[in-house]
């Protein structure tokens, strides 16, 4: 349920990416809020920018969040972001221990606006193979439990 507080977060954010554009950079903005409401880390796109593909704000936020909250802050900070997060931001959302995200554009609304933005080829991927000599580094690093 997306309260008015969480719709004028959402502007902020939807803010921070028309301020992108004017800096050059892809039409993304995301920010942080605290337990308390309170913004705590803003972060547009910079892929171009940074010659970087991992530039994305979502996925700079939760590398930030997971260095600098505890876990139980992270746990009840929420992201709000002007797009749903791509697959890579969702994998760092989720281990850098957010509780909440908000965004303002849908996968599908974003593809409807900009149909390359969702033109990705899925990578074909064999596997899995090896098990008993991969499971060795995981079962030394994680040891059974007894």
């Amino acid at each position: 349920m997306i309260t008015e507080a969480d719709e004028t977060l959402l502007r902020r954010a939807v803010a921070i990416a028309a301020h992108a554009v004017t800096l050059g950079d892809a039409p993304y903005g995301s920010l942080l809020a605290g337990p308390d409401g309170g913004i705590i880390a803003e972060a547009h796109n910079t892929v171009r920018r940074d010659d970087d593909i991992t530039a994305h704000p979502e996925l700079k936020l939760a590398r930030w969040a997971a260095r600098e909250l505890d876990p139980d802050t992270a746990a009840r900070t929420t992201m709000y972001t002007s797009c749903q997060p791509c697959g890579m931001c969702h994998g760092g959302i989720v281990r850098s221990g957010i509780g909440r995200v908000v965004y303002a554009l849908s996968t599908e609304q974003l593809v409807a606006l900009n149909p390359p933005s969702g033109a990705w080829p899925q990578v074909p991927q064999d596997g899995p193979a090896l098990h008993e000599e991969a499971r060795l580094p995981i079962e030394t690093y994680y040891p059974p439990s007894t």
